[in-house]
């Protein structure tokens, strides 16, 4: 009996310490950093020029298969809300950051998956790109929806929480 009660108590502990280690650095209310980086296309962007905006954090990669499996759903969104008013924000933004380690798979994997929106940040060093550290990003898919202020709305919600929410704050 002993036995069984502490090999349950240790999963459990295991559990708690995995859940912590991979719990991404922002919560819901708080700011995110200023972003600085250059985008797809060899443009300079800074998240900041967003600002006015519902903006989606999407933190993914072509070697993920969750990842891959979410983008279509991910696409849908930007699809149904690329061109919508809000009562409270401009529109709506996705700035996808690939976790990676080739270029050449990024690329091919966004035209595939027809990830059309023109913010894309390449991330070659996977978990270890200056992306995944500032936002504590130690698992993908990860998803950050911003409000119009960079406050941090919601961490990864399902694409369809996202849609529930920017269907409720769309303008008719």
């Amino acid at each position: 009996m002993r036995s069984i009660l502490f090999v349950f108590l240790a999963v459990a502990v295991a559990y708690g310490i995995r859940w912590w280690y991979l719990k991404p650095k922002y919560a819901a209310g708080e700011s995110v950093a200023e972003v600085q980086h250059t985008l797809i296309g060899g443009e300079p962007f800074l998240l900041s020029s967003l600002s006015g905006n519902y903006v989606l954090l999407h933190f993914w990669g072509s070697w993920c298969g969750p990842c891959r499996h979410e983008n279509p759903q991910i696409v849908e969104l930007y699809n149904n809300f690329k061109d919508s008013r809000f009562s409270d924000a401009e529109g709506f933004k996705i700035v996808s950051m690939g976790v990676e380690n080739s270029e050449t798979s990024w690329k091919k994997a966004i035209a595939k998956d027809h990830l059309a929106w023109p913010h894309h940040i390449g991330q070659f060093d996977r978990f270890d790109s200056s992306m995944a550290k500032v936002f504590g990003v130690r698992e993908i898919p990860t998803l950050y929806l911003l409000g119009p202020g960079q406050k941090v709305l919601k961490v990864n919600p399902t694409p369809a929480e996202i849609s529930s929410f920017l269907s409720e704050k769309k303008d008719v």
